[in-house]
């Protein structure tokens, strides 16, 4: 059988708590749902299909990569947005960030065991409030609230996790620690 898959850098609670509360505005606001199926995240491999047999393969290659890592400082700045459906706290300044996405695909791609293909989109690491289910016609008056706002955060960076769709939300089903 297979499920729909993802790999992130999941914030620490006191974030996703505030990033939460911001999702219930769009949700009560807007009707925007979808970004409150899953914790607060910046997304590192998109969502793939994989046969659940190879999910512990999975897990076992990212806690070899993870292994091989060191920890590092993320902040969140503000607001930004993809016009026009898309609002986020931004991340900005992502210099390791970058870096262990590049290592992360790398990796990834050489086992060439997973059914992952890397993104031909640039790496743009947000942490999204609304996504796809913010209508066009609501987008700018949303936009108006979260471009005035300021916000500010940081965590250390030292693990990385694997999440799993279980038909209705995103489940963090293993996550791995950097070893340095």
């Amino acid at each position: 059988m297979a499920n729909m898959y993802f790999i992130a850098l999941v914030a620490p609670e006191e974030i996703n708590e505030e990033v939460v509360k911001w999702k219930r505005f769009m949700k009560e606001r807007f009707g925007c749902l979808v970004a409150l199926r899953s914790p607060a995240h910046i997304t590192l491999v998109p969502p793939f299909w994989m046969g659940q047999e190879s999910q512990r393969k999975l897990e076992d290659g990212i806690d070899n990569f993870a292994r091989e890592q060191f920890r590092f400082q993320i902040t969140l700045r503000n607001f930004a947005a993809f016009k026009p459906r898309v609002i986020y706290v931004d991340v900005p300044e992502t210099k390791h960030l970058e870096a262990l996405y590049d290592r992360l695909f790398s990796f990834l791609l050489k086992l060439n065991t997973f059914p992952i293909a890397k993104d031909e989109r640039a790496f743009h690491p947000h942490v999204t409030l609304a996504t796809r289910d913010l209508h066009k016609k609501s987008f700018h008056q949303a936009w108006e609230i979260f471009n005035e706002k300021r916000y500010e955060a940081s965590w250390l960076v030292n693990s990385i996790s694997l999440l799993r769709h279980n038909q209705k939300n995103w489940d963090v089903i293993f996550t791995s620690q950097f070893a340095k």
